[in-house]
């Protein structure tokens, strides 16, 4: 009586064991796997290098953000550990709002002159 119970729970988790199995046999096919396979283990802006115990830290970023372009040679990919990765993202998105780009270019010129009256105060107390 147990048995039967049991059978249909054990069918179920047949399946979702089998669909674990092909999930990760299709992630290995990604661009993910083939890239960290093609590279070395090493963040290509900050040079932090990573093992097998530190690689989820290590990401592929797509050099012209645009995700679906995965060449099988890897050009549009580089590999970045996660601080850089997000700073990367975050100087494209301050590039769209106008703040400082990546190119190091300010967002306007200064107006304000805080020591514009300084000569003249220095002359008065001499």
């Amino acid at each position: 009586m147990t048995n039967d119970k049991n059978k249909p729970n054990s069918d179920k988790l047949d399946k979702i064991v089998a669909e674990a199995h092909r999930n990760r046999d299709k992630r290995d096919q990604g661009y993910r796997e083939k890239a960290l396979k093609m590279y070395p283990w090493i963040c290509g802006r900050c040079s932090r290098e990573f093992t097998q115990a530190n690689v989820r830290e290590l990401t592929v970023h797509h050099r012209n953000h645009n995700h679906d372009d995965n060449p099988e040679d890897g050009s549009n990919w580089e590999l970045l550990c996660v601080y850089c990765h997000d700073n990367e993202h975050s100087r494209l998105i301050d590039d769209e709002y106008g703040e400082v780009s990546s190119g190091g270019q300010a967002l306007k010129e200064a107006t304000n002159n805080p020591f514009a009256g300084l000569a003249g105060l220095i002359k008065e107390k001499k």
